[in-house]
């Protein structure tokens, strides 16, 4: 098993995967909020793109938040496990959607203050985190990007679980994943330092690359 040191490594390893983009036009990198930014920000710095972010809620079970049932992005977009999600009654998928919805609406408030809204139209997409569990977000990333225009959507990641990068291969145009070991643990467990990132890392790593 490989271990990364911590995000920026990751993005540095993740960006050697991604060289065939430098150059190309009309190439945006968006980091899942809030994991996928600091690794977002070495591949967009090594291609010379924009970044950016897209927010994106895991849908959590209630019992332990960290198993996703779906996710919520802008626009709407609600994308579930059904196999999952087939576990809670209905009243426990709305509760849980109406707490994402409410943080996914403050999020998308804080971030984009001063910035315009997300247009993808006619770009390829690269959507970057920290690692993929069950890709439930991943999912809804490329959903949100296609409904955004994006005319290519490339998802990026450092570490996934097998089953999850299969899943988003036939969702995505491309699926760079540094590492997907057969027998996946937390996405946590493939790096030393996993701190959580905050709001005012997001913020301020949007603002020095504005």
């Amino acid at each position: 098993m490989t271990t990364y040191r911590d995000r920026a490594e990751a993005g540095r390893v993740l960006a050697d995967r991604l060289t065939g983009l430098i150059g190309e036009p009309d190439v945006s990198v968006l980091g899942l909020v809030r994991g996928g930014v600091p690794v977002a920000q070495v591949v967009a710095e090594r291609l010379g793109g924009p970044l950016d972010v897209l927010v994106i809620r895991k849908l959590g079970m209630p019992w332990a938040r960290e198993v996703a049932f779906g996710a919520l992005g802008p626009g709407g977009v609600q994308v579930l496990n059904e196999q999952v999600a087939g576990r809670l009654s209905s009243e426990d998928i709305a509760e849980t959607r109406r707490r994402e919805q409410a943080e996914l609406e403050r999020r998308e408030q804080l971030y984009r203050a001063g910035r315009p809204p997300l247009d993808l139209t006619g770009r390829t997409a690269v959507i970057v985190d920290d690692g993929l569990a069950t890709g439930a977000t991943a999912r809804a990333a490329v959903e949100v990007a296609r409904r955004l225009g994006a005319r290519r959507v490339v998802v990026a990641v450092p570490v996934g679980s097998q089953e999850a990068y299969e899943m988003l291969a036939a969702e995505a145009d491309q699926v760079i994943c540094a590492q997907h070991p057969p027998e996946f643990m937390a996405v946590s467990a493939y790096y030393d330092d996993f701190h959580e990132v905050s709001d005012e890392e997001v913020t301020e790593t949007l603002r020095a690359t504005a």
